[in-house]
């Protein structure tokens, strides 16, 4: 009979991630900017709900944008074109994902001393990003109703990890099968302290309430 080896490992293989991420966390917080890593699936609106809200926060606070993604700089480009303030593209080499050791390499090359607020625009994927603790103060995921209100049940972990989500795209809710309180109410069995915001990125409905929890958050890592 063959014999079967058998180890046995106790250290999560995402501790080496989660230990820089937790340096990453502490450096900004040091220089009093909050980040933020922004999720959703490709479509939800992240880009477009980006620019509206970096547009109405700008004058308040020193704002930075990283983008992630596959291939091209067109979200980064486009965040940077329509507010004005300083984007960086990072390309993923393909994967699924960003973690904490690839924005650890990014932030050497973004000078982020002076900054309020730092936002990541995630790659558009609602499996691998939540998988990998980025360093972010606060996550945030998009669920757009167009994706219905099913989205939490498909993707669990997603909603786990999110600390708000934005459900975008509200101005579209007459020709769309969606249920807002029953979306509620699958992420909040997932996660019961997640915090809800029932936006639209066009007409700019709820993303005032939006700014209003992002100034919080920026006072409480300068606090």
């Amino acid at each position: 009979m063959s014999e079967v080896r058998v180890i046995q490992i106790n250290e999560s293989v995402f501790a080496e991630n989660d230990r820089t991420a937790e340096l990453i966390r502490k450096r900004l917080t040091d220089q009093g900017t909050l980040f933020l890593n922004i999720m959703s699936s490709p479509g939800s609106g992240k880009t477009t709900t980006l620019v509206a809200l970096i547009n109405r926060l700008k004058g308040r606070l020193n704002i930075g944008e990283m983008d992630v993604d596959i291939e091209s700089s067109l979200d980064a480009q486009r965040v940077a074109d329509r507010t004005g303030i300083r984007s960086l593209q990072i390309h993923n080499g393909g994967l699924c994902h960003i973690d904490a050791d690839m924005t650890a390499r990014a932030l050497l090359e973004y000078d982020t001393k002076g900054l309020d607020l730092l936002i990541l625009e995630n790659i558009g994927n609602l499996v691998c990003p939540a998988e990998f603790d980025t360093g972010a103060h606060r996550n945030v995921t998009i669920l757009s109703v167009p994706e219905g209100d099913d989205k939490p049940l498909k993707y669990p972990l997603m909603y786990q990890v999110s600390d708000v989500v934005l459900i975008n795209k509200i101005d579209a809710m007459d020709y769309f099968d969606f249920d807002l309180e029953k979306a509620k109410e699958r992420i909040l069995a997932l996660n019961p302290k997640a915090l809800f915001f029932p936006i639209s990125a066009k007409t700019g409905e709820g993303l005032d309430a939006v700014c209003e929890w992002v100034l919080k958050e920026v006072a409480a890592v300068k606090a």
